[in-house]
């Protein structure tokens, strides 16, 4: 078991996002099945259109994006769910306003590779 407050552990960078920083909060180290990250995007930040192997639960915490997901964009808030199956080409753009975009987000510990799509 394992008990530790969000603030323990590192935010870092993501290379390829905008504004945006990731922690991983459970890993494959603590959690055999699944890892849970925590994504922050400052106010017009976001992550490129790109494709994941794994497929991503995710949790609004607080904040608005809009969000693709396939041929379709939605726009997310606080309380929102969303679910983006493995191989689906899917985005964020995070909405200009004084709160970031902050999200939970679930995902299985198997091999994954991020691929950019339209670079």
């Amino acid at each position: 078991m394992s008990v530790r407050n969000v603030d323990a552990f590192p935010a870092e960078p993501v290379s390829a996002g905008r504004a945006t920083t990731r922690q991983v909060l459970i890993g494959p180290d603590v959690g055999p099945n699944f890892a849970l990250r925590r994504f922050i995007m400052e106010p017009g930040g976001g992550m490129p259109l790109h494709t994941n192997d794994v497929e991503h639960e995710q949790y609004v915490l607080r904040g608005s994006a809009q969000v693709r997901i396939g041929d379709e964009t939605h726009h997310v808030k606080a309380g929102d769910v969303v679910f983006i199956p493995g191989g689906v080409p899917h985005s964020y753009d995070a909405d200009e306003g004084s709160e970031p975009f902050e999200f939970l987000c679930v995902v299985p510990n198997r091999p994954d590779q991020v691929r950019l799509v339209g670079c």
